[in-house]
């Protein structure tokens, strides 16, 4: 039995890790996968994929790119989510903030530096028209931290997937004034390039599991309601997310990359753009 350690968010995404996991799927190959959930989200996990501390992720495309970038010895194996991730712009429900346009100079709560909620937070501010120079930054490492910090004033406001933060709007705690979604592909599989140089069958086993699990996932009778009550989510909530998100099977495509790179180089987020070849891998 092989061992594999894999990291991803406690998010509806990853459900269908977890459905594998516990059905057995992994073992009847002789491989224990070992799970382990990363509230901090994806600048965390690239620092546990650069320590290793994790073998793969299931991570945000354009997080992983700019640590791969910066050095990270990883490849992207594969997309995972086709779609783009909504991020809910959220500030605290008793704010005096109307709409995105009134938080221009205010205070973003992010996970980390290197995070999704790090970079999106440029792609808004791009959007909207602000000097991305004049941005602040308020570390809060989870949504439990960015709840205190919109609470207290240490931060104006956040951003966070739109279905996972809902129940946190449904309580009255945050307001979303707006979403602001990826321009590209939001999930993509990664490996540490020290895995993949021993073990690339092995991962092309998983890669089949999984997508065997992803091509199914919405035909499984009653998934809306298994999610429902896992991830704590109004039911029409998870059928909306189903019907926009959409898994994927196949490897990210170079155009997707070349998008996601002329982005973050845009933003001063890298300071140079690397051949696709040196971002992904293809088993």
């Amino acid at each position: 039995m092989k061992t594999v350690k894999i990291v991803g968010v406690p998010e509806h995404f990853n459900f269908p890790w977890l459905m594998a996991i516990e059905e057995g799927a992994f073992k009847t190959r002789g491989i224990d996968l070992v799970w382990t959930d990363i509230p901090e989200g994806t600048g965390k996990m690239s620092e546990m994929l650069e320590n290793g501390q994790a073998e793969l992720a299931i991570i945000l495309t354009e997080g992983i790119v700019k640590s791969i970038i910066e050095g990270n010895p990883v490849k992207i194996v594969q997309e995972y989510i086709a779609t783009p991730l909504h991020w809910g712009i959220h500030v605290a429900a008793n704010s005096t903030y109307q709409n995105v346009k009134d938080l221009k100079n205010t205070t973003v709560a992010i996970s980390r530096y290197g995070s999704g909620s790090h970079l999106m937070s440029f792609v808004n501010a791009q959007n909207q028209g602000w000097e991305t120079s004049s941005l602040k930054f308020e570390i809060i490492h989870t949504l439990d931290g960015a709840i205190e910090a919109l609470k207290s004033g240490t931060a104006d406001y956040f951003m966070w997937e739109h279905f996972t933060t809902k129940p946190v709007v449904d309580a009255g705690i945050f307001r979303r004034l707006e979403d602001c979604p990826t321009p590209w592909p939001c999930f993509v599989i990664a490996a540490t390039e020290s895995f993949l140089i021993k073990n690339k069958e092995l991962l092309r086993h998983i890669l089949e599991i999984i997508n065997l699990y992803t091509t199914e996932f919405k035909l499984i009778p009653s998934i809306d309601r298994t999610l429902s009550n896992k991830y704590g989510q109004q039911l029409e909530d998870v059928r909306e997310w189903l019907r926009i998100t959409q898994w994927s099977q196949s490897q990210l495509s170079a155009e997707a990359i070349e998008n996601v790179q002329d982005y973050l180089y845009k933003l001063d987020l890298i300071s140079h753009k690397l051949d696709v070849d040196k971002l992904i891998t293809n088993l």
